[in-house]
């Protein structure tokens, strides 16, 4: 999708909530290798989001992780003034943190409920907001991390599915508030295989529930492979470089969903 070769964000400064690992690590290396300075948030995986710094500063552009918990109003305003500080400005936010789990309709509690909206849709309102003089200075983008399950319904991901569908809705009206100094876009995954769970996760679990949930999940996304029209899973170089697509388009292009997902969509 993106020829990483002509691709170039010299001199831009992009801020990335929750890259510390998975997808958000691999938009803040694909952004500095782009030649962009970085910097990424992070709530709890300060190992992980010390050594994603690192790797970003490798790329020879600046780089800071700061913690942040989006879900909190002033911790959000303090960490965008923080951003800018260290990077001068902000040109690209992408509001990647988000939260997700597997609960079935009847078992899903009031603050399961609220605690998932909290995370992928007030989340993102938060730091956009926190985010807006800064953007508009330098006519920005803001590109916000969906997902399929905005689109499709999921009977057992009924708070998710209603969260970023939110999000999905949040971006069109944001695109349409903020311009023309800010364009808004939305890049939403389906089914992307990524790399095995984090430090935290594998410390959670015994070695006999990794192992079972490990198989598990190989049987699912294999049977969702067949499923897709592509046959296959979408892989997180597929993601950021849909990412990448929104950093660097045409300005005239704002409030789309873009739905990475090989067609699954329409299964």
């Amino acid at each position: 999708m993106v020829n990483l070769r002509e691709v170039s964000l010299k001199g831009k400064a992009v801020l990335i909530t929750g890259a510390a690992r998975r997808l958000g690590r691999d938009m803040a290396l694909m952004a500095a290798r782009a030649g962009a300075d970085v910097a990424i948030t992070f709530l709890s995986s300060q190992c992980e989001a010390q050594q994603t710094v690192v790797d970003i500063a490798g790329f020879g552009v600046r780089a800071v992780a700061l913690r942040c918990d989006v879900r909190d109003e002033k911790n959000v305003q303090e960490v965008v003034k923080e951003c800018v500080r260290e990077l001068g400005g902000i040109d690209i936010l992408i509001n990647n943190a988000g939260f997700y789990e597997t609960v079935a309709f009847e078992k899903i509690s009031v603050e399961q409920w609220d605690r998932m909206f909290q995370s992928n849709t007030r989340g993102p309102f938060l730091v956009s907001r926190a985010a807006l003089k800064p953007l508009r200075a330098r006519k920005g983008r803001i590109i916000n991390l969906g997902s399929l399950g905005g689109v499709k319904p999921w009977a057992d991901h009924a708070h998710y599915c209603a969260s970023k569908a939110a999000l999905h809705m949040l971006t069109k009206v944001m695109a349409k508030a903020l311009a023309p100094e800010i364009a808004v876009n939305c890049v939403s995954p389906g089914m992307i295989e990524l790399a095995e769970e984090g430090v935290q996760e594998r410390a959670a679990r015994g070695a006999a529930a990794r192992k079972a949930a490990t198989a598990h999940h190989h049987e699912f996304m294999k049977k969702m492979a067949t499923r897709t029209p592509m046959k296959m899973n979408g892989s997180a170089a597929d993601v950021t470089e849909a990412v990448m697509f929104f950093a660097t388009a045409p300005r005239f292009i704002t409030g789309q969903i873009m739905v990475v997902d090989g067609g699954l969509e329409l299964a």
